[in-house]
Parts: structure tokens; sequence; C-alpha cells
């Protein structure tokens, strides 16, 4: 019987790749984005669906699912709707805070929160979504984001209990680089002359692990182990870049792996 995922944020990036994807292993695939103009030649492929949603919007987020689940049956969610935001916490806006936390965390919450009555009453289902190494270990100058990276992975320990009493399962991907527009379209930075040295070293390092970035396309294959393997399992590391650090962090412990940040990009 042929399955159907619903995937958010699927204009480009991780989102776009898993769609083509899914769609190549025979899946049915409801494509969202904020901007459906932007689908290009996801609208002309077969099985699959563009669909409005902007996750910051709780009555858009009601009404698409609404529209997703009247006509399919819905197998696995993948929440990949996000973006980064960079700056120390002195030159963030109320705002931009408010944006990131919406986009990030309670736009996978709330997509969740959707989908629970259809998988309950079916008994089946399975909620993916996309954090980050940036949900296990953090970096200077991303305080928020690592607050909605952290949070989602915390979020879905915690709702594997509940979701396990009606058969659903929930898993997090959690990659490091990937060559996408991440830098470019997909973060939003603010400066701040206080922190100028370390964000002047915060971008040397970045351009330095970009260059060990995974393809969009390799880390769609881990969203399909993820959505096809079975395994009661939550968090998936994805990509060398994002195991070799989470295996140095299990090796030396927590504390130890963030003064060897510091010292990265503190030392003078």
């Amino acid at each position: 019987m042929q399955k159907t995922i619903f995937i958010t944020g699927a204009s480009t990036g991780l989102g776009r790749a898993t769609a083509k994807l899914f769609q190549q292993k025979g899946w049915k695939v409801i494509a969202t984005m904020r901007n459906p103009d932007k689908a290009g030649d996801l609208a002309n492929l077969k099985n699959v669906t563009v669909q409005q949603l902007d996750v910051t919007d709780l009555d858009n987020i009601n009404a698409a699912v609404s529209t997703a689940i009247a006509s399919n049956d819905i197998d696995v969610v993948f929440n990949n709707a996000g973006y980064g935001l960079m700056g120390s916490l002195e030159a963030l806006s109320d705002e931009q805070i408010l944006r990131e936390i919406n986009t990030n965390l309670l736009g996978v919450i709330r997509v969740t929160q959707a989908f629970t009555p259809h998988f309950r009453e079916r008994k089946q289902g399975l909620f993916i979504s996309t954090t980050s190494m940036g949900g296990f270990l953090g970096f200077p100058l991303h305080s928020i984001y690592h607050a909605t990276k952290f949070g989602i992975e915390g979020w879905s320990e915690s709702m594997s209990f509940e979701l396990a009493l009606y058969n659903i399962g929930i898993k997090t991907i959690a990659p490091g680089g990937i060559s996408t527009e991440f830098l470019g379209r997909s973060l939003d930075r603010s400066f701040h002359p206080a922190y100028k040295e370390l964000e002047d070293k915060l971008f040397t390092n970045i351009d330095m692990m970009m260059k060990a970035a995974s393809t969009p396309e390799q880390i769609a294959a881990i969203v399909y182990e993820a959505a096809t393997d079975g395994k009661d399992q939550i968090r998936y590391v994805a990509g060398n870049d994002a195991n070799a650090l989470y295996q140095k962090q299990l090796e030396i412990g927590k504390e130890a792996f963030r003064i060897e940040i510091r010292q990265q990009f503190l030392s003078k």
C-alpha cells in the first residue's frame, strides 16, 4: 500500500531533497511551503502535491492539516521548516527572537499537535523533526537557535512516552553542516560591536566547517532511513561532521567538550 509523507519547508534544501527522494521511492508526498510559487519542478512530479503552509500561523496550520488528511491517510510528518539566527543576545530584537521560536520550535509543536489525533485514531504514524548538531552542543552567538533545537530534542523525548500509547513514533534528524542556502537565505544575522572579535572568529570557523558539509541528498537518505527502519530510536545524528563532534562529546564529556569549544573561539 502506498504511503504518504507530509513535509514542511519543502521549497529548498533538505525539505526539497527529501520530497524528491520519497517520491522516487514510490511514496505520495505533500510538499508544503510558505510560497508555493517556489515549488519549481516539484509541482510537476507524479504523486507530489504542493500545498501552502506558514508554520508560524496557527490557523494556517490547522487548515493545511485538515486539507491533507481529508484526502490522505498520512503515515509520516516531517517537520523540517526552520532557519538559523546568529548574533549575540544583546544584538537581537524581540521580534527576531519571537520569529525564531515561532518557526523552529512552536511550528514543530503545533504541526505535531494538529496531526496527533489523526495518528491516534489510526493507531500508527511517525513524526520526524529536523534539529541539528546544535541540538546537543552549543556554539557561540547562536543562543536562541540552540534554544529551539535543544528544545525539540527534549520535547521529542518526552513526547515519545505519550505517543507510544497509540503506536506513534517520534524521531529527530540532527545534521551538521548542509551545503544549502542556510548561510544565505536561511540565516538571520545581527551584529554588535562589543562582540566583533568573536563574530569574526565564528565566521572563520563556519567557513571551515562548511567545507565538510553534507549534501541535502545525503541527509535526506537519513530521513528515509528513520522513516522506514522501524527502530525505537529518537535521535539520528546525520553527516560525518556531526557524528565526529557527537562522538567526541560522548568520549570526553559535555563539560570538557564545552571548554574545548570555548578555547577554540575565545583564546587570544
